[in-house]
């Protein structure tokens, strides 16, 4: 086990002992963007019957980064060496930032992860060929990751809506705070790189919840 997985062992192990004294914190991440694929799209940008390559785990069970990178055309610019998240999707989706949607010349929409319909799309570029995605272009909203024995522990259930406290310098409350528990969740707020920076949050950083 690396040490980063120790790590996020011993902070969930702190958190949960905190929410048996009624104290509810949660880790932060800062959700960079990045691509998911479908099949089909890992084929037509990749080649055909080609598999994503795990880089590295990701916190939530059975997710990776892959060591696949692809270019996002918008119509007013481009970000290039976007990563890929695996495994592959029913649906292709485009996560990006505020500022990242100004790039590209997207009209910002924020969503839930798969929840796509009537989003702006955009191009993307592999280095075997291009596809025009004709939706999936999103700002993900906050959400909070939970497995069913965290959000029993923390008296929260899957659709609720929370705030989290990020003390500091830079004291912020985020809220509309969407929780998503179930299986293949794990203890983690994902907050997107604008909201993070200017927040001055890193990483880990434990937030308080406020229900």
């Amino acid at each position: 086990m690396d040490k980063a997985s120790i790590q996020r062992m011993v902070t969930l192990t702190v958190c949960m002992l905190k929410a048996a004294q009624g104290e509810y914190y949660v880790p932060a991440a800062a959700s960079a963007r990045h691509v998911h694929l479908s099949k089909a799209d890992v084929a037509a940008l990749f080649g055909e019957g080609y598999e994503l390559k795990p880089m590295k785990p990701l916190s939530q069970p059975g997710q990776f980064a892959s060591e696949e990178k692809v270019d996002i055309v918008g119509p007013r610019g481009t970000i290039s060496g976007v990563r890929v998240l695996g495994p592959a999707r029913k649906e292709t989706q485009i996560e990006v930032s505020m500022t990242d949607a100004f790039k590209l010349g997207v009209k910002p929409v924020v969503r839930m992860s798969g929840n796509i319909a009537d989003t702006p799309g955009a191009k993307l570029v592999g280095p075997r060929g291009s596809i025009d995605v004709g939706q999936g272009v999103i700002i993900s909203a906050r959400h909070l990751h939970m497995s069913k024995d965290e959000a029993a522990a923390y008296g929260l259930k899957n659709g609720d809506s929370v705030s989290v406290k990020k003390g500091g310098i830079r004291e912020t409350l985020f809220g509309n705070v969407i929780v998503r528990s179930g299986d293949g969740h794990s203890l983690e707020v994902h907050i997107d790189t604008d909201e993070a920076n200017a927040a001055m949050l890193n990483n880990g950083d434990l937030l308080e919840i406020i229900k």
